[in-house]
């Protein structure tokens, strides 16, 4: 009789803790792909294996990562908190003193995208991608945040947009454009429809994080907590297996801007992130705060801010081309 897999025991341990201490979908997808390459890497074929220097096993998967993969710091990063999270959590054995060659790929200077260059990709986007893509470039917002939007998140009155839980589980509040009001208010009564009919035919329940489903029984039919970007279709939901209607997937925007991208001639490396990049560097620009840009944005470090005052300094640290100069002599 066959038994299964010491790996597959590990990873369900792990998703069963990822589960009881609420982390992401996201984030329990990503810790079991490296939790499974790591010992894939070092061949192990129990728990007892893994518990052997640890931290020489971890040490060589890193600089590995690093030597041989070329993975960039943020990768490298992810990788080594799903090991600190394997041994701390799931093995019960924290380790210590991990030396390991760390990758030191430089950050880039992110991609920006000119007024004009919104406006023509705004232009030839429509239904829920537009608005969504308008969400993130006049507020700021992580495609993540913007999908995860609950209806009572929309402040009108005050005319601000509520993320909540945002990186490092942080809410903040952000400007909801005028230009997008009306826009806005007229997609949500089209998502109420959808949602009354839900309900009617013996859904609408929708998610909700932490312990709220067990605290608020009745909260997850209500309107107010309901996605302001629902999907099309109903699924199962993979961790309680409820079928519900979720919220878009961030690939259908990403797809989106991809192709009015290339409609509209523009050559640079857009994704939905570069449209919150716009918004930091636009801002800047018209003279608003960098303090002021650092909290719209959620970062917890002014440094990481900083970053677009050097999109700021066109041709090279702002210095006029000696070419510019000719006309003049």
């Amino acid at each position: 009789m066959s038994t299964t897999p010491p790996k597959q025991n590990l990873l369900q341990q792990t998703r069963e803790i990822l589960r009881r201490l609420h982390y992401s979908i996201h984030t329990e997808r990503a810790y079991c792909d490296w939790i499974t390459r790591y010992v894939r890497f070092h061949h192990a074929k129990s728990k007892e294996t893994l518990l052997i220097n640890p931290e020489q096993k971890v040490e060589a998967f890193l600089t590995h990562l690093a030597v041989q993969g070329n993975v960039a710091t943020s990768t490298q990063n992810q990788a080594f908190n799903a090991l600190v999270f394997l041994y701390k959590q799931v093995l019960q054995k924290p380790l210590e003193g991990v030396q390991a060659t760390r990758s030191r790929k430089e950050k880039s200077i992110p991609v920006v995208l000119t007024r004009e260059e919104v406006k023509e990709v705004l232009a030839l986007l429509e239904s829920a991608p537009e608005l969504l893509v308008k969400l993130l470039y006049g507020c700021g917002l992580r495609i993540s945040e913007a999908v995860r939007l609950r209806a009572q998140d929309i402040d009108f009155g005050f005319k601000q947009v509520t993320v909540r839980s945002g990186k490092g589980d942080k809410d903040r509040v952000t400007p909801l454009p005028e230009a997008v009001a009306v826009l806005l208010e007229n997609h949500l009564q089209r998502v109420k429809t959808i949602h009354d009919k839900d309900l009617a035919a013996g859904y609408g329940s929708v998610y909700l994080p932490h312990a709220l489903a067990r605290k608020y029984p009745q909260a997850e039919r209500e309107w107010a907590w309901q996605y302001v970007f629902p999907s099309r279709k109903l699924s199962v939901d993979p961790r309680s297996g409820i079928k519900r209607r979720h919220h878009i997937d961030p690939s259908v925007v990403n797809k989106a801007i991809k192709q009015a991208v290339k409609k509209a001639g523009i050559v640079k490396k857009v994704s939905a992130h570069t449209f919150r990049h716009s918004f930091a560097t636009h801002l800047l620009q018209r003279g608003t705060d960098i303090r002021t840009i650092q909290s719209l944005l959620g970062h917890n470090d002014l440094e990481t801010t900083m970053i677009y005052t050097h999109v700021l300094k066109q041709g090279g640290e702002g210095v006029l081309s000696p070419l510019d100069d000719l006309d003049k002599f």
